[in-house]
């Protein structure tokens, strides 16, 4: 992001009256996705699709300007909205009544039209990594259940990652609650091949890894760290924290095993109370009873995280487990989560709990 961006950002604040404010429940906030048609981009759209409190105004896309939605996707048969270039002047959208943008972009490509977009008095809500590091005013790191209400006021919010959510929502309750003996956490991350986006790349062609499971980017290599590492901050928590991703042959899905050194022994059942009563009210968070562990397939088709938790090394080590779907509570999901916390609606607004059984 330019220095002039951040500034015009900044100078955008966060205060806005919340778009269902004043307005029936259900009446429609006018909606634009930028960068529709990607895997992160489809999925925002077949979600808002469904939402009684979304009408989607116009969407955009690089590559398939002039098609159709339905043209591009064929799993979605009735969205006929014509594709626009993914514009950078926001006129033509606010024109057609367009009130909230999600923005699906690349990394890097929404940065320099974000003060655009704001000054026209839109929301938005970026799913890139391009404001997740940011420490401009104005930019709200959306982790749903660990947000207060500067969410509900953001003008601005930055979407977490998929891997940065699996591990922030495992590693937080501890680290926060005093837990952590500062010793390295070590997260091991697995991830489906939709993760890297639709573009095509030799690493994702499904000759190469279809039939096998690969780490990459590891040690300090991998954005999400930085980004795992920045929230902590954020949360007054500092350590070393080793992240290790790996590429399995699935379609979607994440699933984290993640260590965390304790500073005082803890019990299973400790451990298994905090979490739990931490995540109590979080309707897309289960902490799974003692005995079973989180699969992806458990997830596949939720916006929900599931978490179990054990203790090794004599109580010295807690082990926490995280599954979520990388398309949904990892990215559109949390996104549209987010802009229901944003409207004063209830989280669960147009988003599902129940994975899908048979995928």
């Amino acid at each position: 992001m330019s220095a002039p961006a951040a500034a015009k950002i900044a100078a955008q604040g966060t205060t806005a009256a919340r778009p269902g404010e004043g307005l029936g429940r259900w009446q429609a906030v006018g909606v634009g996705v930028l960068g529709a048609t990607g895997y992160g981009g489809g999925e925002l759209v077949r979600l808002l699709s469904m939402h009684p409190g979304a009408a989607l105004r116009a969407l955009g896309s690089r590559q398939h300007a002039g098609a159709t939605m339905a043209r591009v996707w064929p799993s979605l048969p009735d969205l006929d909205l014509e594709l626009d270039d993914d514009p950078s002047d926001p006129a033509p959208w606010v024109d057609r009544g367009v009130e909230v943008v999600f923005s699906a972009l690349p990394h890097g490509a929404f940065a320099d039209r974000a003060p655009a977009f704001l000054a026209a008095g839109l929301r938005v809500i970026d799913l890139s990594a391009d404001f997740r590091l940011s420490a401009v005013a104005g930019v709200v790191y959306g982790l749903t259940e660990w947000c207060g209400a500067e969410l509900e006021a953001a003008r601005l919010v930055a979407n977490p990652g998929c891997y940065a959510t699996a591990v922030l929502l495992a590693i937080l309750p501890a680290v926060t609650g005093g837990l952590w003996s500062g010793a390295p956490i070590i997260a091991n991350a697995l991830s489906g091949v939709s993760g890297a986006g639709r573009s095509p790349a030799l690493p994702t062609h499904f000759v190469e890894c279809g039939n096998s499971a690969a780490p990459y980017r590891v040690g300090e290599e991998h954005a999400h760290l930085r980004e795992i590492a920045a929230a902590l901050g954020r949360a007054g928590q500092a350590g070393p924290i080793i992240f290790n991703p790996h590429l399995v042959p699935m379609a979607r899905g994440i699933l984290a095993s993640i260590s965390i050194p304790l500073c005082v022994p803890l019990s299973l059942a400790a451990a298994q109370e905090r979490y739990a009563a931490r995540y109590a009210g979080a309707p897309f968070v289960r902490v799974l009873p003692p005995g079973d562990l989180p699969e992806t397939r458990h997830v596949r088709g939720s916006n929900r995280c599931d978490l179990a938790v054990r203790v090794a090394a004599g109580g010295s080590v807690l082990l926490v487990f995280s599954a979520i779907d990388n398309l949904l509570k990892g990215a559109a999901g949390q996104a549209v989560q987010n802009w229901n916390r944003i409207c004063g609606w209830p989280e669960t607004t147009g988003l599902a709990t129940a994975g899908w059984p048979c995928a």
